[in-house]
C-alpha cells in the first residue's frame, strides 16, 4: 500500500487481486493473475469457432514497453498518438510515422490529444504538452500528485486526474491551472488509471467509495453525485468499492462500474439512478443504442438492456483472461486479453465472431475507436489498427 492506496495497475486486471498482498509492478502473467498458482482455477484456453465476421490488421507499428503503467493511445481524426514509459512519443497517420520525439523523462500517463495539442504525464506529477504538428514542446504544468490516467483535452482545457484522486483543469494555450476539484476519500482506495470523461459542459469521473460525480467544465463546481456502489464488508480491504474505469455516455444516459460493487446507470442531467446490477468490474463497460456491455472480474462479458439492466446475454468462455473494457462497433463487441488476443463477439447473442492476435503481451489499456475500426496498444508497445466488417 502507498498512502492508503492500492495499486490498480495490478488490481484492475482481476478482482481477486484485492485479497492478496500488494503485487506492485509485476512482470509475469503468473504474478498478475492470482489464480495461476498450481491447483487453482485455470485461465480458459481458447477454443476454435467458425468466424462470422471479417477482421484484419490494417497497419501495425510499435512504441516501447509500458512497464507497470497503462498507456492508452489517443485517436484524433486519422492520427494515432502513443507513448511509452521511457518518454518516446509518436504520431501515426494511416499507419505511417509522422514524427517521433523523446520527451526527456519517464512517462506514466498518456495520451490525451486534440487537433492542436498532445499531452502526457509523469510519475512526478508533471503535465507535458506538445504540438500535434511537429511534436515540439509547448508547455509544462505541475499537478498535485503522480499522473496515471490519460489527460483529456477539451476545446480550451486539459482535464487531468492525479493519483491523489483530484481533478484539475489547465489551459490548452499556456498550461495555467483554471480549477481544482477534490473530495473526501475513504481510508483505503485504489490507484486509478482511468481517464475522466467530458460531455456537453460537464466532466464525469468515478471516485473511491463507489461515487460517480459530474462537475462543471467551466469552473469545477460539483453539479451532482451518484452512488454506483456502497462499500460492504468488515475490513477496509473488503470495503474497497472504487470506480476504476471511465464512465460511458449515450444520449441522456451515463453508466459506470465499480470494483467489488455494481454497474449502475444515471440520468445525465440530474444524476438520478435509472437502475443498478450487482456485477463487479474493474475493467469497465461500453454502451450503444441497444445495450450496456460489461467485462466482469472473472472474465465474462455481459450485455444488459440499457433501459432496465436486465440480462440479454453472457459470454463466459474467456474465464480469467483479464479482459479489457468492451468496445461496441459495427455490430460487434470487442475485448482484448492477457495474451494480446482481441476477441470480437456478436452484439446480438455474444457468440464469437472473429479473433485477432497481436504480439502476445497483455492488453491493459482500453481499446480505442479508430478510423478503420479499433486501435489497440499492448503492454509491449505494439500498436494495431484493426478493421471490422
Amino acid at each position: 500500500m502507498n498512502g492508503g492506496r492500492i495499486d490498480t495497475r495490478v488490481l484492475a486486471r482481476a478482482a481477486a487481486v484485492a485479497l492478496l498482498p500488494l503485487l506492485g509492478a509485476c512482470s509475469t502473467l503468473d504474478a498478475i493473475n492470482p489464480f495461476a498458482a498450481k491447483g487453482g482455477p485455470k485461465v480458459a484456453e481458447l477454443q476454435p469457432f467458425v468466424a462470422s465476421a471479417e477482421t484484419r490488421v490494417v497497419w501495425s507499428d510499435s512504441v516501447g514497453k509500458a512497464g507497470s503503467y497503462v498507456f492508452s493511445p489517443a485517436v484524433v481524426g486519422d492520427s494515432v498518438y502513443a507513448v511509452d514509459r521511457d518518454g518516446v512519443l509518436k504520431r501515426f497517420e494511416a499507419g505511417k510515422q509522422v514524427w517521433r520525439v523523446k520527451v526527456g523523462q519517464a512517462i506514466s500517463a498518456g495520451v490525451g490529444a486534440s487537433e492542436r495539442v498532445v499531452v502526457v504525464g509523469t510519475p512526478k506529477g508533471e503535465l507535458l504538452a506538445f504540438s500535434t504538428a511537429d511534436g515540439s514542446r509547448l508547455w509544462s504544468a505541475r499537478a498535485t500528485s503522480e499522473l496515471l490516467a490519460p489527460p483529456v483535452v477539451a476545446d480550451d482545457l486539459v482535464i487531468v486526474r492525479s493519483g491523489d484522486n483530484r481533478l484539475a483543469a489547465y489551459a490548452v494555450e499556456d498550461g495555467k491551472r483554471r480549477w481544482l476539484y477534490q473530495r473526501p476519500l475513504p481510508p483505503l482506495s485504489v490507484r486509478v488509471a482511468a481517464a475522466p470523461l467530458i460531455a456537453d459542459r460537464y466532466v464525469f469521473a468515478g471516485f473511491p467509495g463507489g461515487k460517480l460525480v459530474a462537475v462543471d467544465l467551466a469552473n469545477g463546481a460539483l453539479t451532482w453525485e451518484g452512488t454506483v456502489a456502497i462499500p460492504k464488508g468488515v475490513t477496509e480491504l473488503d470495503r474497497v468499492a472504487d470506480i476504476t474505469s471511465t464512465p460511458v455516455i449515450d444520449g441522456r444516459q451515463i453508466c459506470a462500474a465499480a470494483f467489488q460493487g455494481r454497474v449502475a446507470c444515471f440520468d445525465l442531467g440530474n444524476g438520478s439512478q435509472m437502475w443498478a446490477r450487482d456485477i463487479s468490474s474493474a475493467a469497465g463497460l461500453a454502451i450503444d443504442k441497444r445495450y450496456v456491455y460489461v467485462s466482469d472480474d472473472k472474465g465474462a462479458v455481459h450485455a444488459l438492456d440499457r433501459d432496465s439492466g436486465a440480462s440479454i446475454w453472457k459470454q463466459d468462455r474467456l474465464f480469467l483472461r483479464q479482459l479489457t473494457a468492451p468496445l461496441s462497433r459495427r455490430g460487434l463487441v470487442a475485448v482484448a486479453d492477457l495474451q494480446g488476443v482481441v476477441h470480437f463477439l456478436n452484439r446480438d447473442d455474444g457468440a464469437f465472431a472473429a479473433r485477432v492476435k497481436t504480439d502476445g503481451s497483455p492488453v491493459v489499456a482500453p481499446l480505442q475507436v479508430g478510423p478503420d475500426g479499433i486501435v489497440v496498444q499492448t503492454s509491449d508497445g505494439g500498436i494495431y489498427s484493426i478493421e471490422m466488417q
